[in-house]
């Protein structure tokens, strides 16, 4: 049985039905709290639970986030960014709204909770909020133009899956313009069901693209090893 709190909101868990019971009937006697039935939105978070698996996404999120910041007449975008035009400080280029351009920024991070493949241009926007510039807000815009394009996907976590740990990482090589340091990504998965993933600027600048892999693969290690230790913790629980 898993229980997670966050400040007095409360998901549980169990494999099997008594337990389950049991620990509601037992919240209950000791807290005055109420139960809603079976979870279906959490923090933003949707939450569809079928017999095959459990799905989840944050459309809803989306929906008020292009109504926010009145992008439902933009033209849509196939991708949340150009691959042939990589961003720059722009020293030239016109200051726009630096209030919004951090409020836009902070809406696409909490939405990398269901889509983890946009954290890497996100991040990329998100370095530039101290003078951010009308370059940099179009390519915010694109990714908001890209998310009505694609509104509804999301994170699928099926019920029948192989028990086994694989992680996947790269990394680009000076990808990031103002410091010329590399991007490391990575990504694992519990059978089919990915549980953990990074996207994180390297500390040090990188001499070789071999040198930016090593890295990438060493902190995809790290984690490997982490998520290794939590699985053992559980089952020395258990």
């Amino acid at each position: 049985m898993l229980v997670q709190v966050y400040v007095d909101d409360i998901i549980f868990g169990s494999s099997k039905q008594s337990m389950f019971t049991e620990f509601e009937d037992c919240m209950h006697k000791i807290f005055q709290m109420s139960s809603i039935g079976e979870l279906t939105f959490f923090l933003g978070l949707q939450v569809k639970q079928q017999p095959e698996g459990i799905f989840i996404s944050q459309d809803k999120y989306v929906a008020d986030m292009l109504k926010k910041f009145d992008f439902w007449s933009i033209r849509i975008a196939t991708t949340p960014i150009e691959s042939n035009k990589p961003l720059v400080k722009d020293e030239d280029g016109v200051i726009v709204d630096v209030h919004v351009y951090r409020s836009m920024i902070g809406s696409l991070m909490y939405l990398t909770a269901s889509r983890p493949y946009i954290k890497f241009v996100v991040c990329a926007c998100a370095r530039f909020q101290v003078t951010p510039k009308a370059s940099h807000l179009n390519a915010v815009k694109r990714i908001f133009r890209y998310l009505k394009h694609q509104p509804k996907l999301g994170l699928w976590y099926p019920k029948d899956s192989p028990f086994e740990l694989k992680a996947y990482s790269d990394s680009d090589y000076r990808g990031a313009s103002l410091d010329q340091k590399s991007t490391t990504g990575g990504c694992q998965f519990l059978g089919r069901r990915l549980i953990s993933w990074q996207c994180k600027k390297q500390t040090i600048v990188a001499n070789s693209t071999t040198e930016a892999k090593y890295i990438a693969a060493a902190n995809c290690c790290g984690q490997v090893l982490w998520i290794q230790n939590q699985m053992m913790d559980y089952v020395s629980i258990s």
